[in-house]
């Protein structure tokens, strides 16, 4: 079983990402859970979104202990509470303008994949709305869902922009593949 916690502030798009995410993953045919939980209700408290996927039904119903994979919508919430979930192998990918070696240096044991995601929603007339920059960046990290099958939850999903949606998608997937092909992640 793949488990999955996507971290983010209220209003950053955090709960979309993850029911984007497992769109995704149900549409290649797999089993998915997936849900949110609260701080308080209001903008810039932290959310997070709690996605397992599997080939056989999923009968756990807990708060993810032990995440194989992290999505960090807010670097500033990379903090002990978070790494608490997470173990040395664990993935964690987060929207950052800090170089990997930063993250090396900081949280030395954890594989982070840092990605500039508001740089890039911008140059795809999305502003701060980073979710599909994220969940490209992810997908490639993680190496699942395909990218095609990501951006057609995307595209289908997607209440506006759905063109620039796909476009920011691709790019931190590719941006993260060539970030992962010079190792330096």
């Amino acid at each position: 079983m793949l488990q999955i916690i996507i971290e983010g502030r209220g209003g950053q798009g955090a709960q979309t990402a993850g029911n984007l995410l497992a769109s995704a993953f149900f549409a290649e045919g797999l089993e998915v859970q997936s849900f949110a939980t609260y701080g308080g209700a209001r903008r810039g408290t932290p959310v997070r979104s709690i996605i397992r996927i599997d080939d056989r039904p999923i009968r756990t119903r807990s708060d993810i202990e032990r995440a194989d994979a992290i999505l960090c919508f807010d670097s500033s919430l990379l903090d002990a509470r978070l790494l608490r979930a997470a173990r040395p192998d664990t993935l964690i990918v987060v929207n950052s303008v800090r170089e990997p070696g930063h993250f090396a240096n900081a949280l030395p044991g954890y594989r982070v994949v840092p990605v500039d995601g508001i740089g890039l929603a911008r140059r795809h007339g999305l502003g701060r709305i980073v979710n599909s920059v994220l969940l490209g960046a992810f997908a490639r990290a993680l190496e699942a869902p395909p990218l095609a099958v990501l951006e057609r939850a995307i595209s289908d999903e997607a209440p506006a922009l759905k063109e620039a949606n796909a476009a920011a998608c691709e790019e931190g997937y590719r941006t993260v593949d060539a970030q992962l092909k010079r190792g330096m992640a």
